[in-house]
């Protein structure tokens, strides 16, 4: 005899909910009992915040690490935006730093330490490009006061944390990935001091918390970049996210079930997403050679090759800061001097058309790109001219006589390079050599054969010989070129 077992759907309904919610008691006990072996609680749909048409775990690769901060989700954010946080202002807020590695993966890192940095940073693109000047501004307003900090005593694992007076927004530390270890930071800038006031009540903009982590070099110094990660934030003066996570909680009771389906559900903990290495060189490649300092270019303080860099036409990639800066100028991006400030060659020839235009817009943005990437064009003709001093005779005493009894010119040449053969332009430059204003040069001749002077013309230019040589004296605004 068979036995069947009726059940109606309420009661089969009823017995898989008690099932689901008995397989995960106990989880928030495990995140606070320090057990720090996650692999298991990550891989819960619950903690995953992933969408169900990505590929199975087997087929995606887990990053080495994994950093959760202990802070909840809002719960008004939709299925496949990114997670929104909200913090409180200068409270101290504990971030998990886990080892995510595999048994096989990375073994050199095993029993040694690794620095993270981390940092409060702007979310928005737009934002992220004038951060230095946004920081400065916040840095008037607050004198002495920094925009992130680690809370030391409650902080567990961590070895010599550090924080830099120039950058307000950042603190480093070591820890030994074979330990628990836990780091508890404070954001002391809120949302709403980078809005511009208006009429009061202005929507913040949001931050991001990120950390970027590395490991010992041969050289000694912690700069080979490991892995990133961040997740989406907004500060509220105190009690201030509270309010507003019971605000969301609250819009989100009064949806109809059909809404609630579009909204992802408020985890309790936030789990910091990987960052990728093309995004942090695309996005903020000063920021991050700075603080990983792996580029001694970008430091304020890098003296670079005169003659080779910033004054030429074409911006070489081991400018300095200050060559940049220089080579906007002269290319007429004056206007965007202050916006790269802190950017060296390197970080600007790095930027894409595309970066470039959101930065500057399409009209300066095109224009700028396309001055980076250029060739240096060769001028038309090449001359070289010395100014005789008043005290010199003409151009016999100019001569000096070398061992072999020979005439050699001791005296120093310039080069000028014309683009626009024309007599007008050749006399600008003489002008420019010779320290005269334009408007005292009444006229300029050409020493011919037998010491005529003949009047310095657009055809004699255009016919110039490339590389000539010629001795320029002067005589009552009056000026002569001998060669």
């Amino acid at each position: 005899m068979a036995w069947v077992l009726k059940m109606d759907d309420a009661t089969i309904e009823s017995g898989l909910v008690h099932d689901f919610d008995a397989s995960l008691s106990g989880i928030g006990q495990e995140l606070g009992a320090g057990a720090y072996s996650m692999s298991d609680v990550l891989a819960l749909p619950i903690f995953k915040q992933e969408d169900s048409s990505l590929p199975p775990e087997s087929e995606t690769k887990n990053p080495p690490f994994q950093y959760v901060l202990c802070a909840a989700t809002s719960p008004a954010v939709k299925l496949h935006d990114e997670t929104l946080t909200y913090l409180n202002q200068g409270q101290s807020y504990e971030v998990r730093m886990l080892d995510n590695r595999k048994p096989e993966e990375l073994p050199e890192l095993n029993n040694k330490m690794v620095k993270s940095i981390v940092r409060v940073v702007f979310h928005d693109r737009r934002l992220q490009y004038t951060e230095h000047q946004q920081l400065e501004g916040w840095k008037w307003n607050r004198p002495g006061d920094r925009l992130l900090d680690i809370d030391i005593p409650m902080s567990v694992g961590i070895v010599e944390p550090k924080t830099h007076p120039s950058q307000l927004n950042a603190a480093e530390f070591l820890w030994d990935m074979n330990k628990r270890t836990s780091v508890f930071v404070q954001v002391h800038c809120i949302s709403t001091e980078f809005t511009p006031r208006k009429h009061g009540g202005e929507k913040g903009v949001p931050f991001r918390i990120q950390f970027d982590t590395f490991a010992q070099g041969d050289c000694g110094e912690y700069t080979e970049h490991l892995h990133s990660a961040s997740c989406q934030i907004k500060v509220f003066k105190p009690k201030g996210a509270d309010r507003k996570q019971k605000t969301d909680r609250e819009k989100m009771e009064k949806r109809s079930p059909q809404e609630k389906e579009k909204y992802q559900p408020s985890y309790d903990t936030t789990i910091l997403s990987e960052v990728s290495m093309k995004l942090l060189w695309t996005v903020e490649p000063y920021r991050y050679m700075a603080l990983a300092q792996t580029s001694d270019s970008s430091s304020p303080n890098h003296q670079a090759d005169p003659g080779s860099h910033g004054t030429s036409e074409q911006l070489s990639p081991t400018a300095s800061i200050q060559d940049a800066q220089k080579w906007l100028l002269k290319n007429r991006f004056s206007s965007y001097t202050r916006l790269f400030s802190h950017f060296s060659g390197s970080d600007l020839l790095k930027l894409t058309r595309d970066d470039l235009v959101q930065i500057c817009g399409p009209a300066d943005g095109i224009r700028l790109f396309n001055a980076l990437k250029s060739r240096s064009v060769r001028p038309r003709l090449t001359v070289y001219i010395c100014q005789e001093s008043p005290q010199e005779s003409p151009l016999l005493e100019t001569h000096a006589t070398n061992e072999n009894g020979e005439h050699s010119i001791s005296s120093m040449y310039h080069a000028l390079y014309l683009e626009d053969l024309t007599a007008a332009e050749l006399i600008r430059k003489m002008a420019c050599v010779c320290s005269l204003p334009l408007g005292t040069i009444n006229q300029v001749y050409r020493q011919g054969p037998t010491g005529i002077h003949i009047l310095l013309s657009d055809q004699m230019v255009y016919n110039l010989p490339d590389e000539s040589c010629f001795l320029i004296s002067t005589v009552k605004g009056e000026l002569i070129m001998h060669q």
